[in-house]
């Protein structure tokens, strides 16, 4: 019985002492999504990406590496390196300048003079590079989102 007992007590020792560690966080993929986008002069567009990181952990992002799809037109690849640490459940922005093809171009040439009635939708895809706060070593988590965009009422060449 007292065997029993000293077996007992050092389980429900070691069990305790477990529980003591710290507390691992979730970690879920990011979800991204365009901000605004603007036309420059030159027909370069200039993308503000906005990361939302659905962790409850801090993530320190390090890259991306996707498409942007607009309508059903042939996808442009989104590149860029970056430094961002993003706290648990919050947002940041990154900026990053694409070139558009001819048909792109002219599909948001089609919603401008609509005002904030014409939409076009667009498709967000790819993997971005994190390290999250308990982890060693970064790692790469897919995305993929799409939404729609629509020109800013007073903010010419400006879509949402």
């Amino acid at each position: 019985m007292k065997r029993l007992l000293c077996g007992f007590l050092l389980a429900m020792l070691a069990a305790g002492l477990t529980a003591c560690g710290p507390q691992k966080k979730s970690v879920y993929p990011p979800t991204l999504s365009i901000q605004q986008l603007v036309v420059r002069p030159g027909g370069q567009w200039q993308l503000t990406v906005r990361i939302q990181n659905n962790s409850y952990g801090e993530m320190d992002f390090k890259s991306l590496d996707g498409r942007l799809q607009i309508a059903e037109l042939v996808p442009i690849r989104l590149h860029t390196t970056f430094e961002r640490d993003i706290p648990a459940l919050a947002g940041d922005v990154i900026q990053l300048d694409v070139l558009p093809t001819a048909p792109m171009s002219a599909a948001l040439q089609a919603i401008a003079g609509k005002g904030s009635a014409g939409s076009l939708a667009y498709r967000i895809s790819g993997s971005t590079n994190a390290k999250p706060e308990q982890e060693k070593q970064p790692r790469d988590f897919d995305f993929n989102g799409n939404d729609w965009l629509s020109p800013v009422p007073g903010i010419p060449n400006t879509y949402r």
